[in-house]
């Protein structure tokens, strides 16, 4: 679920791409080096920073604290269905995968109304995963294994399928919160040429990426400059920005490969199909 920490990180992210457009290889937006990191910065390692020229820029929370936002009833969300990695071919008597395997990824094979499934794991590979499902038919009937390939001699129903779990997830509540993204800088110019690249480069982002895949609501509240006499070489820009987002409840939703359904009639009799 997303934190304050999340939010913090993710503005310093925004604010790294902003200053530094063509990347960390490259040089900074304001012609000067620059550190960005989240929290209050030391006054030793800053003095120090400022008289080697560098631009110093930090996000922290302020110290209103967050306000409760919430006002949507809970329910459960299935994001865009996640496709398999792995895939699978078949053929008369033989399966063949391919692609790539891992957490997350399901394999199965059905033969004559029997299922064999292997839940994958990091570091599997199509061949693994065919070796596991292999081992599992062997114990009820003869099998041929080649590589990625099964062959099931004799078999006369086949079909062999991958799916990959899907996570689902919950709002539980929201929260709108202030950050502080500040500025300190050697010297005037170089003030307003980084504050300038991080205002708009945020100004123009209505919603805030954040590590668990939902979104940050973010605003513009507010920008300060504080240019104080009893430091010279430090010039100092503060710009406030509101996030409201989002606290999940997240779940692993069960992936269904194979499904059997019962047919019943007026005598009782039932007949099943597994497919």
């Amino acid at each position: 679920m997303a934190d304050q920490s999340d939010v913090e990180t993710a503005l310093v992210a925004a604010a790294m791409a902003a200053l530094y457009p063509q990347g960390l290889s490259g040089p900074s937006a304001c012609g000067a080096p620059v550190r960005l990191y989240r929290g209050w910065p030391e006054s030793a390692a800053l003095d120090a920073d400022l008289a080697a020229g560098y631009v110093n820029i930090t996000v922290f929370p302020e110290a209103s604290g967050e306000r409760n936002t919430t006002r949507y009833l809970t329910l459960w969300s299935n994001p865009v269905p996640v496709t398999p990695t792995l895939t699978v071919s078949l053929s008369a008597d033989s399966v063949t995968f391919a692609g790539t395997a891992g957490a997350g990824q399901i394999a199965g094979v059905l033969a004559d109304g029997v299922t064999f499934v292997y839940p994958c794991v990091a570091g599997d590979g199509p061949a693994n995963v065919a070796a596991n499902l292999a081992s599992q038919i062997t114990a009820s009937r003869p099998v041929q294994l080649a590589n990625a390939t099964i062959t099931i001699p004799g078999v006369t129903r086949l079909i062999a399928r991958t799916v990959a779990t899907q996570g689902i997830f919950n709002q539980v509540r929201r929260q709108e919160q202030i950050f502080r993204v500040t500025g300190w800088c050697p010297s005037p110019a170089l003030r307003d040429a980084a504050m300038i690249a991080i205002d708009s480069a945020l100004a123009a982002t209505y919603f805030l990426p954040l590590a668990d895949g939902s979104v940050g609501r973010l605003r513009f509240r507010q920008s300060i400059t504080l240019d104080r006499q009893e430091n010279a070489s430090l010039y100092r820009r503060d710009l406030l920005y509101s996030v409201e987002y989002p606290t999940l409840q997240t779940e692993t939703l069960a992936a269904l490969l194979f499904g059997t359904t019962t047919i019943g009639t007026v005598a009782n009799a039932s007949a099943s199909f597994t497919d």
